[in-house]
């Protein structure tokens, strides 16, 4: 009596919900990813063995280039709800006495750092992208007109958790960081005697005649 021989079946596994499902987060992704703003300028900053890493969410970062020009930013926080950046603005400007309409109030929660003197904010915010370089001449730091000790006070009142960042170029003045120094702990505007400096991780090679010392 022969034996029955049962079929063989190849396994075959349907791909298609998961192709639905690459396609479905995609574009979830696509949806909700924002963006993010080009820096005012490009600085090499010095190296260094440090591997501590500087805050990403609530911090005040303040740029030197390479040419002394000074630049600000500070970002929205951990929750974006708290408009952080519409605050600074909003209370500098009636401070100042400045009016900014409400869509360049808008506008500027979406861009990043900047450095021109008050004068020229609302035409660099409504500039397009490719001619607001041309308007980044630097903040003004004059003991008679110090517009960064300004955006400094009002951007830790509006966050008192934001945490300062100094991200100099390595070919920067000494004497300009050494300002914004003095600016940062001067007790009558914030009183901030600890902040970042941000720096490159520098590779260190140990040699074998090193350890034998």
């Amino acid at each position: 009596m022969s034996k029955i021989k049962m079929p063989v079946r190849t396994p075959r596994i349907d791909m298609t919900p998961m192709v639905d499902l690459f396609f479905l987060l995609l574009t979830f992704f696509i949806l909700t990813a924002t963006i993010r703003p080009q820096e005012a300028v490009q600085v090499d900053t010095p190296k260094s063995i440090s591997d501590q890493l500087a805050p990403k969410e609530n911090v005040i970062t303040i740029i030197v280039s390479k040419n002394d020009r000074v630049f600000f930013n500070i970002d929205n926080g951990s929750d974006t709800s708290m408009h952080i950046r519409k605050k600074v603005l909003t209370d500098l400007a009636t401070y100042k006495q400045m009016a900014f309409t409400p869509e360049q109030i808008t506008q500027f929660e979406k861009l990043s750092s900047f450095g021109m003197p008050l004068k020229d904010l609302g035409a660099w915010i409504d500039a397009e992208s490719d001619k607001r370089e041309a308007l980044q001449t630097g903040i003004p730091m004059d003991s008679l007109d110090n517009q960064l000790a300004l955006w400094i006070h009002f951007s830790r009142l509006a966050n008192k958790n934001a945490e300062v960042s100094i991200r100099g170029d390595a070919d920067a003045d000494y004497k300009t960081v050494k300002k914004i120094f003095d600016v940062l702990q001067d007790k009558n505007i914030s009183g901030i005697n600890k902040f970042n400096l941000v720096t490159n991780l520098e590779k260190v090679e140990v040699k074998p005649e090193d350890l034998k010392k």
